[in-house]
């Protein structure tokens, strides 16, 4: 069974100061392009779930894209709840790695999928 890795899109786009807040939809596209040789390298399924400004960016192979109705920390933890495969999710949020953590899943730092 293939590890599911969700991407909690902003708190990765949002952890290196490159710009990204003068086009947060154009800086969640680059990450999911970015996270497209990830998933090939290392046999994942992903999930890049995205909230805000990046609602919309579409999914593309190897990377499906999910925008949050609501609150993307949220979304994260419900698509964990409603796994049937493991989790590891991508985020540097504590209150986020707590509720994921609670459901069993592993969590890891954006550095894991972007490098700073």
């Amino acid at each position: 069974m293939r590890t599911l890795l969700i991407v909690d899109g902003a708190n990765v786009v949002g952890s290196v100061p490159d710009g990204w807040w003068r086009d947060r939809r154009g800086a969640a596209e680059r990450l999911r392009d970015r996270l497209v040789s990830h998933a090939e390298r290392e046999g994942v399924d992903i999930v890049l779930v995205v909230e805000g400004a990046a609602r919309g960016v579409e999914s593309v192979p190897g990377v499906r894209v999910e925008s949050a109705p609501g609150s993307g920390d949220d979304h994260i933890v419900d698509l964990v709840a409603a796994a049937s495969a493991p989790c590891v999710v991508v985020t540097a949020d504590r209150e986020l790695r707590r509720r994921v953590g609670e459901l069993g899943a592993e969590y890891v730092g954006p550095r894991t999928v972007r490098p700073g």
